[in-house]
This record gives structure tokens, sequence and C-alpha cells, in this order.
């Protein structure tokens, strides 16, 4: 009955200094050196790209990422900036795209003369894009890439 309790132990005691090796190594990353009870300096903020180029989607039903700026945009229950050029009628003159059908759209599936409420805050969906470095390495290959590399026929 000792011994057992020797052996759990001895267990015990090695998978704890095991587990603290591992949360030391987990340093890297996001938080760098920053012990992970104490707050790090904020990174600086990158700047927004800013092009009239569209993004390549990396998934299906991806939302449209935004090419440029919106800083100082108002968009709240009473304004909506992004409106003033990809609303139906201002994409003539601002040449921008026009908001999606499907945001005419109810829960129903009913069309509404104008944006649907539940589409209206467009930065739920929809982020611009910064030029930054992947803060931490990324190895992500998306589907059509995939599918070029697979042999015809069968798995590769």
């Amino acid at each position: 009955m000792t011994r057992n309790l020797h052996i759990v132990l001895l267990v015990l005691a090695i998978g704890a200094g095991t587990g603290t090796l591992a949360a030391q190594s987990l340093n890297s990353g996001l938080r760098g050196p920053t012990p992970l009870n104490d707050e790090g300096p904020a990174p600086p903020m990158a700047p927004t790209r800013n092009t009239s180029e569209r993004e390549v989607r990396n998934y299906p039903e991806q939302p449209p990422v935004i090419p440029h700026s919106i800083d100082g945009y108002q968009v709240d229950l009473n304004s909506n900036k992004c409106l003033s050029c990809h609303a139906r009628a201002r994409t003539g003159e601002s040449q921008a795209p026009m908001v999606s059908i499907t945001h005419f759209m109810d829960r129903d599936g009913q069309f509404l003369a104008s944006i649907s409420p539940r589409r209206f805050f467009c930065t739920e969906c929809h982020v611009p894009q910064s030029v930054t470095n992947p803060p931490v390495s990324n190895d992500f290959v998306d589907i059509d890439t995939m599918l070029s590399r697979a042999a015809p026929g069968g798995r590769r």
C-alpha cells in the first residue's frame, strides 16, 4: 500500500515538473517574453492597407475584407458611412461595389427595399486589413492549393 502511494507521488511530482517546463516554454508567440501574470506593452498600430484591389477570399462564404481605411467612419444606429459609397443608389458615382443582395433579405428570406437591420453594422463581418507580418508562424494552405497538389485519381 505504502509502495503504491510512493509511486503515485513520484509520478505526480514528475508530471508537475514537466508541466512547469511546458508552461515556461510557451512564452513565445503573441505574448513574447512577458510572464503570464504581467501585462506587456501594447504593440504599435500597423498602418491600414489602402488600395482599390479586391482581396482574394481565403475560404468559401468569407465576407469581403475592406481594402481601405475606415478611420473616422460612423457606423451606429443613426448612421452608416459605408453606405455613402456602397449603397445601391451610390455605386455609379463612387465606383464602389454594391452591398450584396443578401444584405437586403430579412431572416425569413423576404427581400426588403433597404438594408436589413441584421446587416446594417458592416464591421461585424467586414474588416480592414493591416500592412504587417503575421505575429506567429502560419502554414495555412487554402483548398485550391491543396487540390492543385493532389495527384490525379487519388490522394498524395
